[in-house]
């Protein structure tokens, strides 16, 4: 169905995001680390009317349900995302949202797809004059204030700036950003392990304590602060010493990639997965599945998963040309359910 077959009429403006895929930099950004995402094809695309009434509609294409909110709620479900972007720049006017979206959940950021394009479309709606970092940033504050996720700034800054063709190097602290080229003669590979996740009930938020923690205990601001790892191995306590050490070698492998050829960037991603699965304890035995089946390919450079983890997505470093015959091999030796190549 359509803006129209829903709500009777057109909308008065329609705006996307895209999602993203983040290569290396996992569960650095709520520490003031470093990232390296770029935009995945799939985007959200938000429709927006002024209703004149006193609810806010809002229609998922995708989950073929329509949300009913009164004005000064927040709604459930999806909801919560679109009522955060209304309410935090300040629009006041009932609205007829329509939201239709082919980003993947899990691992890729549809709900930062979703929030920008929302942000978007409510920008050009209103006229508004906040920037493509100041929408992150409002982002961000959606995922914190409406739907309880203590998440970092990259998602939101991804699906706001980063574009398919180029690495978005972003340094989540003061955010300063710039475009790298993906390494010479490779492309980038991205599989939904059709293993469902939520943020909210999983272990993001405890592994975001664990870390602060952690930097407390090294009397340092956040663990962006550690540079040698020697430092982290001190912390008596063997969880909040492993959670910690992914963070600063994680680190530590974005800033190395950043010029790295396809063979050593593809190390770094094995890496990053090992430590992501064994330090970090995000991973999921069917994901494990899949990256393990990648990084036996010969081809494969290397393969991780990505995003906040249990469960999603994962992506792979693999010569151009070769993607979708290395994913068909994979697939096909999958014990997994519905997952799927992202293109």
């Amino acid at each position: 169905m359509s803006f129209r077959e829903v709500f009777g009429r057109e909308p008065e403006v329609t705006a996307s995001a895209p999602g993203r895929v983040n290569l290396l930099g996992e569960h650095t950004d709520y520490q003031g680390g470093f990232v390296l995402p770029t935009a995945i094809p799939q985007r959200a695309t938000v429709s927006v009317g002024r209703s004149g009434g006193g609810e806010h509609r809002l229609h998922s294409a995708n989950l073929h349900r329509t949300l009913t909110v009164p004005l000064g709620e927040r709604g459930s479900d999806f909801a919560r995302y679109v009522i955060g972007c209304i309410e935090l720049l300040g629009v006041t006017d009932a609205l007829d949202v329509y939201i239709d979206s082919d980003v993947p959940s899990g691992g890729l950021s549809s709900s930062a797809a979703l929030e920008v394009g929302t942000l978007r479309a409510l920008r050009e709606l209103y006229g508004l004059g906040q920037d493509d970092v100041e929408l992150a940033l409002i982002g961000q504050r959606v995922e914190h204030e409406y739907v309880g996720v203590k998440s970092g700034i990259m998602d939101q800054m991804a699906s706001s700036l980063a574009d398919t063709e180029h690495m978005l190097f972003l340094d989540t602290r003061s955010l300063e950003r710039r475009v790298y080229p993906f390494p010479a003669g490779a492309e980038v590979l991205v599989i939904d392990s059709g293993v469902p996740r939520t943020l909210a009930g999983s272990g993001y938020n405890e592994r975001r304590a664990q870390v602060e923690e952690a930097a407390r205990l090294l009397g340092v601001p956040e663990l962006r602060d550690v540079t040698d790892v020697a430092a982290v191995e001190a912390l008596q306590d063997d969880l909040l010493r492993r959670r910690a050490r992914h963070v600063v070698l994680e680190n530590a492998r974005v800033l190395e990639a950043l010029h790295a050829d396809a063979g050593r960037f593809g190390e770094l991603m094995n890496a990053s997965h090992a430590s992501l699965k064994d330090d970090y304890e995000v991973s999921h035995p069917k994901v494990d599945e899949l990256v393990a089946l990648l990084q036996a390919d010969p081809r494969v450079y290397g393969a991780r998963m990505t995003g906040a983890g249990f469960g999603g997505a994962l992506v792979a470093l693999v010569p151009q040309e070769e993607a979708v015959d290395i994913a068909d091999g994979v697939l096909a030796r999958y014990s997994g359910q519905g997952r799927r190549v992202v293109p």
